[in-house]
C-alpha cells in the first residue's frame, strides 16, 4: 500500500493560536492577526509559493495596522513552532520497515519546509515528498493530488491519504484515493490496521 501523510497537524504540530500568543498579548490583536494573517488569502498564496515571505509581511502589516517588525516576528516564528508529534513519527518509522511505501503531500511555505528538512532526520523513510509551495498548487485543488499520483505512478485504489482536514480528504477521495482523517496517532494507527497496513 502507498501511505501518504500530510505534515502540519499530522506529523508536526500546527498551533496558530500558540504562535500568535508568542508575539501578541492583547486578545483583540490576536483575533485580528488570526483573521487577517492566518485566515487571509495571502496565507494560501504563501502555501502555494506565489507570494514571497517579505511581501506577505509587508502586506500583512498594511492590512492590520501592526508594525512590519511584529508581523515579521510572527511569520518567522511559524517554522519553529512546527514541532514533531512524536507518536506519529514512531508510527511512520514502524511503517517504514513494512512493505508499504510512504509519501508526503502537504501545504507548506518554503521557509517552513526548509526548516523541517534541516532540523529533522525522518525524510529518508519517504519514497516521495510533494510540497505545495514547490509546485505552485495547494490542497484541496485536484491538481496537487494528480501531481502526486503521476509523479510517483501511484494507483489511487492502492493509496491511502492521511490528513486532518475534511476538504483535503474529500478531494483525494474524488480521485479514488482512500482517505483517513487524522485525529490523533493512536486513532490513525487503528485506521491503518483496519486497512491491513500494520
Amino acid at each position: 500500500m502507498n501511505i501518504v501523510f500530510d505534515l502540519g497537524g499530522v506529523v508536526f504540530r500546527w498551533q496558530p493560536d500558540t504562535i500568535i500568543a508568542s508575539v501578541f498579548d492583547d486578545e483583540s490583536t490576536r483575533d485580528l492577526v488570526k483573521k487577517e494573517i492566518f485566515e487571509h488569502r495571502d496565507w494560501v498564496e504563501l502555501d502555494r509559493g506565489t507570494i514571497a515571505l517579505d511581501s506577505a509581511i509587508q502586506r500583512g502589516a498594511a492590512r492590520t495596522g501592526l508594525s512590519v517588525r511584529d508581523v515579521e516576528r510572527l511569520l518567522r516564528a511559524v517554522p519553529v513552532f512546527l514541532t514533531p508529534i512524536e507518536q506519529t513519527i514512531e508510527l511512520i518509522r514502524r511503517l517504514a520497515v513494512t512493505a508499504n511505501r510512504l509519501f508526503v503531500l502537504s501545504n507548506m511555505h518554503l521557509a517552513s519546509i526548509a526548516h523541517l528538512e534541516e532540523q529533522h532526520d525522518i525524510w529518508d523513510v519517504f519514497h516521495g515528498v510533494v510540497i505545495s509551495s514547490r509546485i505552485k498548487t495547494v490542497k484541496p485543488e485536484i491538481r496537487i493530488y494528480e501531481y502526486l499520483l503521476d509523479r510517483y505512478r501511484l494507483e489511487p485504489a492502492e493509496t491511502i491519504f492521511i490528513d486532518d482536514t475534511p476538504e483535503n480528504l474529500d478531494a483525494a477521495a474524488s480521485l479514488g484515493i482512500r482517505p483517513i482523517r487524522f485525529f490523533d496517532p493512536a486513532q490513525c494507527e487503528r485506521a491503518l490496521s483496519d486497512q491491513q497496513c500494520l
